[in-house]
């Protein structure tokens, strides 16, 4: 299953491409479908393939094949993310370089801020 998954993982661009190429294609029979409640196999079944009916029903089948498409490259590219080898999430957080801290000063006292260069200082009295 890890040699399924690394395949996929490397060939997530030409996953996407295929991805995009559906996409448009189910935008593109959606668009062309009649707006009278025959979009996805809502309306009667005839046989004639040429009549309004017809090509209603051809229109409904392609719709729901790129809609089957898309769910199933949409699971299989969100399936293939991961790293390959089956090694653990990581965050990317993990790689970010530890902040610096300051020395605590002596005594427990904190001592105040500098102020900014450039900066008015406060009125001492």
């Amino acid at each position: 299953m890890d040699s399924v998954k690394a395949f996929f993982h490397d060939w997530r661009l030409v996953l996407l491409i295929i991805h995009v190429g559906v996409t448009a294609a189910m935008i593109v029979v959606i668009l062309l479908q009649r707006s009278e409640g025959g979009g996805l196999g809502m309306g009667s079944r005839t046989d004639a393939l040429f009549s309004v009916r017809g090509q209603a029903n051809v229109l409904s089948r392609m719709t729901a094949i790129f809609a089957s498409l898309f769910f199933f490259l949409s699971l299989l590219m969100a399936w293939s993310v991961g790293e390959p080898g089956g090694r653990a999430a990581r965050s990317i957080m993990d790689n970010a370089p530890a902040a610096p801290t300051a020395p605590a000063p002596a005594g427990g006292a904190t001592a105040p801020a500098p102020a900014a260069p450039g900066a008015p200082s406060a009125p001492t009295r």
